[in-house]
């Protein structure tokens, strides 16, 4: 069993891996590099320490020293651009045990083109789709098909690389942003797709490279403001499990889709062992993916994991070691939900304030979380504001109303200037 685990990142998402890693039998200690201000905690009964170390994912030599100073065993590596860059293979070279795919097979999300011919080759259901490699060649494409189409930036935008145009106009204008230079190289390829109709869901599935087991599927709330309406953000929100997507039909997208994509990584010689993310919309024709991503989802993974029973931390190493089936079993709660709320800063997901201090006068409890991600610690001490999006309110209940309840009323009791919370998320399966 890992002793000492080190989790790559310093948002929300890597918080709550490292709350829940230390919370895993045989687990002695938790680094995240690097790690922000709002994540440190003792040892407790029942939960080791959590502690952060000011290394860079790009300083491959300061992780790796870390690595061996601090006697790691096990490496999770949380954002996605870590991962496109080669981190885990460097890693693997060294003879460490690391969950995340390497850069061969984080190209899922790096490169939406290439995931598409993944997907044909695995017969996996999804929206046709063109690749356009200039301004002129997206919007000859556009004025052929005479609707709107989704335009997506080919490479990694941080989650804000996708428009889903409800008019021409919007689509010229996402095609005109992307080749402006909106999103950087990411933005030098475009996918066009055809728009889908549905209710989102995200599924994900922990992978050893032939065998994977799916976790309870998740909803994620992308746009800033309530009703779904404006831009995209990194997520705002999100709930789990959903309760339109039964045991049933999450074993036919294993059948379907994981499987088969395992296989067709496999087929092109990739050894895929980390998270799959499967971004999905349940049209009338049956579940279509939308996209694939490399990595736990942010917000996802803050209402995912507080749902999970048994030991993390042994099914990521046994994944990383290529084990999964020696590993033990994890168990969703029975009968629980889980809500997740984000609180951002003024002005995202475009310029922010920075800076202002962080007041809490609540406590966490047993049923109520807070992921911080955006925040660093002043002179003094004092939490302070620090990115787009600041932390999440985490809340468990026995239904929607009751996690959202907690999670919402935990939120109430942190302050800050400029607080932006969308007061909405979860409207699909609240009753109040």
């Amino acid at each position: 069993m890992a002793a000492n685990i080190l989790v790559i990142g310093s948002g929300g998402r890597e918080h709550s891996l490292a709350w829940a890693l230390a919370r895993s039998p045989g687990v002695r200690k938790v680094w995240v590099a690097p790690g922000n201000g709002g994540m440190v905690s003792a040892a407790t009964e029942g939960a080791a320490a959590i502690a952060v170390a000011s290394v860079a994912p790009e300083d491959r030599t300061a992780i790796l020293r870390l690595c061996h100073d601090k006697a790691v065993t096990l490496v999770v590596i949380g954002p996605e651009a870590p991962l496109a860059a080669g981190l885990a293979d460097d890693l693997r070279v060294h003879g460490l045990a690391v969950f995340g795919p390497g850069a061969d097979g984080a190209k899922l999300e790096a490169s939406k083109a290439w995931a598409k011919q993944l997907m044909t080759q695995a017969g996996v259901p999804t929206a046709p789709s063109w690749v356009v490699a200039s301004r002129t060649e997206a919007l000859d494409l556009l004025h052929r098909r005479r609707r709107p189409l989704v335009v997506k930036a080919d490479g990694l935008a941080g989650g804000k690389g996708v428009t889903v145009a409800n008019t021409m106009a919007e689509a010229e204008a996402a095609v005109d942003r992307a080749f402006a230079g909106a999103f950087g190289r990411a933005g030098e390829q475009l996918v066009l797709e055809e728009r889908l109709e549905g209710p989102e869901v995200s599924v994900l599935a922990l992978c050893d490279g032939r065998d994977l087991v799916l976790l309870p599927p998740a909803q994620d709330h992308k746009r800033i403001g309530e009703g779904d309406t404006g831009p995209n953000t990194g997520g705002m929100g999100a709930y789990a499990p959903v309760p339109f997507l039964d045991q049933q039909g999450l074993e036919q997208m294993r059948s379907t889709i994981f499987l088969p994509v395992l296989a067709a990584l496999r087929a092109r010689g990739i050894d895929y062992r980390g998270v799959i993310y499967a971004g999905m919309m349940l049209t009338a024709m049956g579940p279509m993916v939308i996209e694939f991503n490399c990595r736990f989802g942010d917000p996802e993974c803050q209402c995912l994991l507080p749902l999970l029973e048994g030991n993390l931390a042994a099914v990521l190493q046994a994944c990383a070691l290529g084990q999964l089936g020696e590993a033990p079993p994890l168990i969703t709660r029975s009968s629980a939900a889980c809500a997740c709320v984000v609180a951002a800063a003024e002005g995202y997901p475009g310029p922010v304030r920075r800076g202002d201090p962080i007041t809490d006068t609540g406590r966490p409890g047993s049923r109520s979380m807070v992921f911080y991600a955006g925040v660093t610690r002043g002179e003094t001490g004092q939490l302070q504001t620090a990115g787009g999006r600041i932390l999440a309110g985490v809340g468990l209940g026995n239904d929607f109303d009751q996690a959202f309840d907690q999670a919402y009323t935990r939120l109430g009791q942190i302050d800050y200037a400029g607080k932006t919370v969308r007061f909405d998320i979860g409207h699909q399966v609240r009753r109040r």
